[in-house]
């Protein structure tokens, strides 16, 4: 699901999400939990103001943005 995502960019030009649109719904980052790198992807694992988590994944290529994972409520996953 692809989405819409606002970034702070850092002091190191490293973007990081502060917050993301589910269609007319717009979620704030509370805490990144984890990021790494894929092949052309770069990776987020946060927990959001509606209290889930979600995986979001940036194509640095495309500048796309889009949900891989979501998990209800908080838990591991």
């Amino acid at each position: 699901m692809k989405v819409r995502v606002s970034c702070y960019e850092g002091y190191r030009g490293e973007e990081s999400p502060r917050s993301f649109s589910l269609g007319d719904r717009r979620l704030e980052v509370v805490e990144i939990l984890d990021r790494w790198r894929g092949e052309g992807h770069e990776y987020f694992k946060l927990a959001a103001s509606d209290g889930n988590r979600y995986i979001l994944r940036r194509d640095r290529e495309r500048e796309e943005w889009e949900i891989i994972q979501f998990t209800r409520g908080g838990g591991t996953g």
